[in-house]
């Protein structure tokens, strides 16, 4: 992948879009008034320091706009265009480590499930729906906060692949 430094960006940002068309696409540009159209883009307007494209209903500044919006650029080949410059591979500075992996692991479980079948009828669940999840793991308590817990599985149903906790029971509960 490419890279470009602080400085050849603000050098591209520099080009002045209606420089930068009259020299590198003089067959496409065509006076209009006082200001210039592009042929292949009939309702593109381009004037000193600016260019909007009517039909798409956006514009910008700079010929570095132009490129990335207009002409489907990459940022960092549009820049390299502009400076004149090829394209660069990146060379990194430092090999940046990558966080160890961390095992998923489930809070473990309270005796009972009271205050979360609580919490989940507070919020308009049916009681047999909440025993229904509950026998079949997909919720249960957690020991240490007494949140809800739901539990997530994989497409197959045989690892589980994530949990939610939405949100603390209340301690009024026993």
């Amino acid at each position: 992948m490419g890279w470009v430094s602080k400085e050849q960006i603000e050098r591209a940002r520099q080009v002045d879009v209606l420089d930068y068309v009259l020299t590198h696409e003089p067959g496409n540009i065509r006076r209009v008034g006082s200001g210039y159209r592009l042929k292949d883009h009939g309702s593109l307007a381009i004037a000193p320091g600016q260019w909007y494209w009517h039909s798409q209903e956006v514009g910008g500044t700079t010929a570095l706009d132009y490129l990335v919006t207009v002409r489907g650029y990459g940022f960092v080949d549009a820049v390299c265009r502009l400076n004149g410059e090829q394209v660069r591979e990146r060379h990194p500075v430092s090999e940046v480590a990558q966080p160890e992996q961390k095992i998923f692991r489930l809070p473990p479980r309270h005796t009972n499930n009271t205050r979360a079948v609580a919490y989940l009828q507070s919020r308009g669940i049916a009681k047999p729906l909440i025993f229904t999840c509950i026998e079949r793991g997909q919720i249960y308590e957690s020991a240490r906060y007494h949140n809800c817990v739901f539990v997530g599985r994989d497409v197959a149903h045989s690892a589980i692949s994530n949990a939610t906790l939405p949100a603390a029971i209340s301690n009024s509960a026993s």
